[in-house]
């Protein structure tokens, strides 16, 4: 998460960690990181967010999933674990470390139209992928093989990469113009 607030921050914006409904209240939008989708999804549970969090979607909250943070903003997993949920938003689904471990983890450039060029330098480390997406959702960025790795909907933003340890701000952009506009 680090990483994500030396972004924002950079780009400007005011941000605040959330770890409670209270201080979800307090801001515009949300950043989902990266971590572990199932441990995320029980730590919301156990910290009262997960219907905090839902509702704040639902309601148009900007929010941006990179990694597990993509996971957990899908309608649909496809290999989590036993009892795990996702907060839901997108209408996707989506598999979990679809490239393996963390041996297996790799770095390419991707063509993203949405944001020019040029191509954004890519990480995923135990990443997922996108393996469909409804006709609401707008596909970003493809791999070379043609696997959805970058997805948006309304002012929901997912990444199955992690543009914040490259020194790539234009998804964080596209994200604050989003709260901006909200």
């Amino acid at each position: 998460m680090r990483e994500h607030v030396r972004v924002l921050e950079g780009l400007g914006a005011d941000v605040g960690l959330v770890r409670r409904p209270e201080e979800l209240a307090s801001v515009r939008g949300l950043v989902i990181p990266g971590g572990e989708s199932s441990v995320i999804d029980k730590l919301s549970r156990a910290f009262g967010m997960q219907d905090p969090i839902r509702t704040a979607i639902a309601a148009g909250m900007p929010v941006y999933g990179t990694c597990a943070g993509l996971i957990l903003l899908a309608d649909r997993i496809i290999d989590g674990i036993a009892g795990q949920e996702s907060f839901g938003g997108l209408d996707i689904a989506v598999r979990r470390n679809a490239f393996g471990s963390q041996l297996d983890s790799f770095e390419t450039d991707l063509a993203v139209p949405e944001l020019g060029d040029p191509p954004v330098h890519a990480v995923f480390i135990r990443a997922p992928v996108v393996e469909s997406a409804g006709p609401s959702v707008q596909t970003l960025a493809r791999l070379d093989d043609g696997r959805i790795v970058a997805v948006r909907r309304d002012a929901l933003l997912g990444t199955s990469f992690h543009p914040e340890v490259t020194g790539e701000h234009r998804f964080h952009e596209l994200f604050l113009q989003t709260v901006r506009a909200a």
